[in-house]
């Protein structure tokens, strides 16, 4: 079994198990909170990527997951893999709790996959997707502008804008030393994809009106 196939399934498993056996269980030893973590829950920053909100939330992580996180497997292999996947999400939550505080609830594998998205970024930016049509390349740097955007703006919410770009850069270094030297050229690509990626949607609007 491929390793991010296994962690696809505990994520749907220990999240069904959250919304539907012991969500009061799951609240008190799966989530991570920085004060429960520095009073010796250490284990929390992993039990923690495998808990989801809701059902979108899911869906939305295990599509990336699976995308990205194959990609990296097939090209690296599951011990790279797995290393990208648990230091990033772990480390995200951890660096995230000088934006959060201590007594906030941080929960979701979303910043550990856009490690893994900064990763194939670096490695294979032109592995074309048909689930997002574009290059694996552009879906990263865009996800990732926008995520820097939303913390520039201070988007309000649930969501962990600080802790994904954290992730992101996290997934940087990883991304480098796999390459085999090839991460300019690779990040050249990347940044030449958004710009005509940018061009052609100006262009577009510029034609036909603003996109709805």
């Amino acid at each position: 079994m491929k390793t991010t196939s296994m962690i696809i399934f505990l994520c749907i498993a220990v999240s069904l198990f959250s919304w539907f056996m012991n969500p009061i269980m799951t609240d008190q030893f799966f989530i991570f909170r920085a004060a429960e973590f520095f009073r010796g829950e250490v284990w929390t920053p992993v039990t923690a990527l495998f808990v989801h909100a809701n059902l979108v939330h899911l869906i939305g992580n295990m599509i990336f997951l699976y995308v990205f996180g194959n990609t990296v497997e097939d090209a690296l292999g599951k011990k790279e893999m797995a290393t990208a996947f648990f230091v990033g999400g772990v480390c995200s939550f951890i660096f995230s709790v000088p934006f959060y505080g201590l007594d906030v609830s941080m929960m979701g594998a979303s910043a550990a996959i856009f490690t893994l998205t900064a990763t194939v970024m670096l490695i294979k930016p032109l592995k074309f997707s048909w689930l997002f049509l574009m290059p694996l390349g552009l879906v990263a740097i865009l996800y990732f502008v926008y995520n820097l955007l939303a913390v520039y703006y201070m988007a309000q919410g649930t969501v962990s804008y600080v802790g994904h770009a954290i992730g992101f850069l996290i997934g940087v270094p990883f991304g480098i030393a796999w390459s085999r030297r090839k991460w300019a050229i690779n990040l050249s690509i990347t940044i030449l994809l958004l710009i005509l990626y940018v061009a052609l949607t100006f262009t577009i609007e510029h034609l036909f009106g603003p996109l709805q």
